[in-house]
């Protein structure tokens, strides 16, 4: 077990950050590392042949909010890409151009009458405001002052597209506060749900709203001295009896992306049972990381350094993780937010849930 970031360092050429989704989104390829004895070449479209009768799908509703923001305090451009909305209903923000910024400014938004005031302001350019809007108001500000917030490797020199605003949204999305797309949810279309529906597994979704933080770069050399970003995530009582039944029945928990996993890892008690939960979560999934809620983890691929990778180097174990991502790379494989897929079994047993009471 290494905590070193450059163990978790590896050649991603330029040319395989995904700028474009798939189309149709089911023709992604899916990297199968299910057999630890073999690595298969599928697509999205054949994951229903790698579920079993029993198997529960748990998926990610979140739906992206348009988060960047452009501001002015006097002639001063200010960026403010919103991060996570606060009990109070402040904004915690990343914000471009804070040094010219004080406590108690006032900003004003092209478009629009709203205004924010800045409430605090923290080393490395996070923030707090306060915004004149509220509620239904302020979802209508940010539809006209806003635009998504794409990841910085999507390059879109004149901003996101309309075509972005599409894509950038998967067919789960019910709870609109997230900054970032959970990206494993994107390769699903009503087609693949059917036909997953068909093999007598099931589905059920929780809500994480991811924040501007999945974006930021762990500068630490030691990733234990690595300060995760908090994210507010929601499992009802009965999602989470869902989840358990399916445990105690033999069944398999399949996370659609690394969003999914972090929140039902963060509800689960050491027997493995999920509790109902309502809350922030800042979980640091690395290498040594006993896991208690999944079995098998669909997720997008990540790039070299991140948090996302060392979440998955716990879950498939260092080696294996190594081996797929080198896979992924010599065969052309697409990363990140717009790009393919593998599908990955946990290294580490999960005790069998039927043992443990609720």
């Amino acid at each position: 077990m290494s905590d070193r970031t450059e163990d978790f360092d590896f050649h991603l050429p330029e040319n395989l950050i995904a700028q474009e989704p798939a189309r149709p989104r089911e023709s992604a390829r899916l990297l199968d590392a299910t057999d630890p004895a073999h690595l298969r070449d599928r697509y999205v479209r054949d994951l229903p042949s790698l579920l079993e009768k029993g198997d529960l799908l748990v998926a990610n509703d979140t739906a992206v909010l348009r988060a960047q923001l452009h501001a002015m305090r006097g002639e001063a451009r200010i960026g403010i890409t919103l991060d996570q909305i606060r009990p109070d209903g402040s904004w915690h923000v990343l914000i471009r151009n804070a040094r010219r910024l004080k406590v108690g400014d006032t900003l004003t938004f092209l478009n629009t009458a709203h205004t924010a005031q800045v409430q605090a302001l923290e080393e490395g350019g996070g923030g707090v405001l306060g915004f004149s809007a509220e509620g239904d108001a302020f979802d209508a500000f940010l539809r006209d002052a806003g635009v998504l917030a794409l990841p910085p490797y999507i390059h879109r020199p004149q901003g996101p597209t309309a075509q972005d605003s599409q894509d950038y949204a998967t067919i789960f999305e019910h709870t609109r506060g997230a900054v970032a797309a959970p990206t494993a949810g994107l390769h699903f279309t009503p087609a693949l749900l059917d036909a997953i529906d068909a093999t007598g597994a099931t589905r059920c979704t929780l809500t994480l709203h991811v924040g501007a933080g999945t974006f930021l770069p762990v500068r630490e050399e030691d990733i234990s001295r690595h300060r995760m970003h908090s994210e507010r995530g929601v499992i009802t009582a009965e999602t989470a009896e869902r989840i358990n039944a399916v445990r105690r029945a033999g069944g398999r928990i399949v996370a659609v992306g690394t969003t999914t996993l972090r929140l039902l890892e963060s509800a689960a008690d050491e027997h493995g049972i999920v509790h109902p939960f309502d809350g922030s979560t800042a979980i640091f999934i690395r290498p040594g990381y006993r896991f208690r809620a999944v079995d098998l983890l669909m997720t997008n691929f990540h790039l070299p350094r991140s948090t996302l990778f060392m979440l998955v180097s716990a879950f498939a174990g260092v080696e294996r993780a190594r081996q797929v991502y080198a896979h992924a790379v010599t065969h052309g494989y697409r990363f990140y937010s717009y790009g393919d897929a593998c599908l990955l079994r946990c290294a580490a047993p999960i005790a069998p849930h039927a043992k443990a009471t609720p």
